[in-house]
């Protein structure tokens, strides 16, 4: 303890942070790196498998989510319209059907205009370059018997053969599996299969990817990026121990399974899991607040008190920064300011990426018309990227989708297989039955959980709620008015999409609003983040990691292999509910 008093915090981290490794994964990205960096590695959480297509057939890469619908019907199109006519009217921009300033026209008094090739921006901060899939190795023609080291140090340009003019060719294959970022740049004409095993909060499961493949892409993309990115040897991960960052929309049987990828797979000797909205907190040093977690493809609302999250208080909202990306493009389209390219983020992952470039760099949420020029790229055709400067428009709609989700029409997915809620082995309780639901859901992605009668009760129903209404009804279901002020004036936002410019003061405006008028509440603040908000529950993982000095909670290889977790009478974590806050102690003796 002494030692604890007088130590640098920073001397602590690389003391106790050197073998732990930090693994928050989402639906978008995996966020990994060793306690004792600064920051993580963010890497697209989706995999591409080279496939040998028929001699018949015409190579072309393949998605393998298999969407029910991928675009709008007319009556989500009409909702989505009066959406945004709200929307215009609160943010005094023109209606739809008026008619915007043209190119050349003077902007108004009010209108706002950032010019994308300023000083202050990449001139082609949206342009990617196809990955190549091919890989190239030389091919020696010395015989198959010589020593592969006897002429180590003589150019290979040297040697000679008396039948060969050519000593040495190039033999080009392709790459059997492809990571990251360069995975989703693959040219749309070759041969592969891109997959991402998590989708909206959940496993990805469905007819045409099972859970042994999902769980095997999970597996492959943890371990090249162990391997390559933090250059642990797999024969050394015993000497590691691994931090599991979860988020709530992860049920008991997805987090056994990852926890079994973790320990038997990676072979890490040790790890422990962690709600990601209470490692968000303790990562901006909070032990009493709201967090609401603004990802990818699924925002979550959960209050914390003394370090404990509150189950029932935690909302899912189906909807996040991808759903606001794609709005940008459906507002350009209906404004005709967006060039004529084959855009297509759903089948097309290279357009998604640029997509969310334009988004993070133009949209915030102000008054008044707001526009911005910038260069948009095609990438219709691999072998030449178009471009074409254009002026976008109404860039502050789109990321008030966040509390008017009308305007935000999420992907349908199909729903898993019955098989997959067959879980005989659950760890803890029949979940699927319980009262105190930990999820919510919205009209588009959470319809996939929505049409099986094995669990009626796990999700409550929320069409179309918006982030103020679900922060308010988080806040006010503890229902105690201390605890009440306390969150209200404590709401923290994190996730990539947390950024937004404007967003913060809208919210705690319209969340003073909001709150009925018998409610003694007067005052309603979000906080400033410490750090970059999207890292915020990564490095609340590692704070909680390194502090955790008795390590009870945390689970041997060898026992999990052996026993699992299973009720008894041994271990249990004192604020045990859900398998995500730690209940997952139950060890037999």
């Amino acid at each position: 303890q002494d030692y604890l008093k007088t130590v640098v915090p920073s001397q602590l981290m690389a003391e106790r942070g050197a073998n732990l490794v930090v693994i928050n994964p989402g639906s978008s990205n995996v966020r990994i790196g060793f306690a004792s960096q600064d920051v993580p590695f963010n890497i697209p959480h989706c995999i591409a498998r080279h496939i040998t297509q028929r001699k018949d057939d015409t190579p072309r890469l393949s998605v393998r989510d298999k969407m029910l619908n991928c675009h709008a019907t007319p009556s989500q199109n009409a909702e989505r319209e009066r959406a945004y006519d709200i929307i215009a009217s609160l943010l005094k921009i023109p209606f739809l059907d008026e008619e915007m300033p043209s190119a050349n026209q003077a902007l108004p008094p009010k209108m706002g205009r950032v010019d994308a090739l300023s000083s202050q921006q990449n001139k082609d901060d949206s342009k990617f370059t196809w990955t190549d899939v091919m890989d190239r190795s030389i091919k020696s023609s010395t015989p198959i018997e010589r020593p592969v080291d006897k002429d180590a140090d003589v150019d290979p340009l040297q040697r000679s053969t008396p039948d060969d003019t050519e000593p040495n060719s190039e033999e080009n294959m392709y790459k059997e599996i492809i990571f990251g970022e360069d995975a989703l740049k693959i040219p749309p004409s070759e041969s592969y299969c891109l997959s991402h095993p998590i989708r909206r909060g959940h496993f990805n499961i469905s007819q045409d990817y099972s859970l042994h493949q999902v769980l095997e892409d999970l597996r492959t993309i943890w371990n090249w990026i162990l391997t390559e990115k933090l250059h642990i040897n797999p024969r050394d991960r015993h000497l590691y121990s691994a931090i599991l960052v979860l988020g709530e929309t992860f049920d008991n049987r997805e987090i056994k399974e990852m926890l079994s990828i973790v320990l038997c797979d990676l072979g890490f000797s040790t790890a422990v899991i962690h709600q990601e909205a209470l490692a968000a907190a303790f990562g901006n040093g909070l032990s009493t607040s709201c967090v609401v977690n603004i990802g990818a493809q699924i925002t979550q609302v959960v209050c914390v008190e003394d370090g404990v999250a509150l189950p029932h208080t935690a909302l899912a909202l189906p909807y996040g920064g991808d759903d606001i990306s794609r709005c940008l493009l459906w507002v350009q389209r209906r404004h005709r300011t967006w060039p004529n390219f084959q855009t297509d983020p759903v089948n097309k992952p290279i357009d998604m990426l640029m997509l969310n470039k334009l988004k993070e760099s133009y949209s915030q949420i102000r008054s008044g018309s707001f526009d911005a020029v910038s260069v948009v790229h095609s990438y219709e055709h691999e072998k030449s990227v178009g471009h074409q400067k254009t002026k976008l428009s109404a860039l502050n709609v789109p990321p008030m989708g966040l509390l008017y989700p009308r305007v935000l029409v999420p992907e349908e997915y199909p729903p898993p297989p019955r098989s997959w809620f067959q879980d005989y082995d659950d760890m803890l309780e029949d979940t699927w039955q319980t009262s105190d639901s930990l999820y919510s859901s919205g009209n588009g992605g959470f319809g996939m959980w929505d049409n099986y009668p094995m669990f009626p009760t796990r999700l409550k129903k929320f069409d179309n709620i918006g982030l103020v209404e679900a922060i308010v009804s988080s806040i006010l279901s503890t229902g105690r008015i201390e605890l009440q002020r306390k969150l209200f004036c404590s709401i923290q936002l994190v996730g990539g999409t947390a950024s937004t410019a404007g967003l913060a003061p809208v919210l705690e405006q319209r969340v003073l609003n909001t709150i009925p008028s018998n409610q003694p509440i007067e005052k309603a603040e979000v906080l400033q983040s410490r750090s970059y908000p999207l890292f915020v529950p990564w490095k609340g993982g590692v704070i909680l990691g390194v502090l955790d000095i008795g390590r009870d909670a945390w689970i041997h290889r060898e026992d999990w292999a052996k026993n699992g977790v299973h009720i008894g009478s041994g271990r249990k974590y004192r604020d045990s509910y859900f398998l995500q806050a730690q209940a997952m102690c139950y060890y037999n003796s």
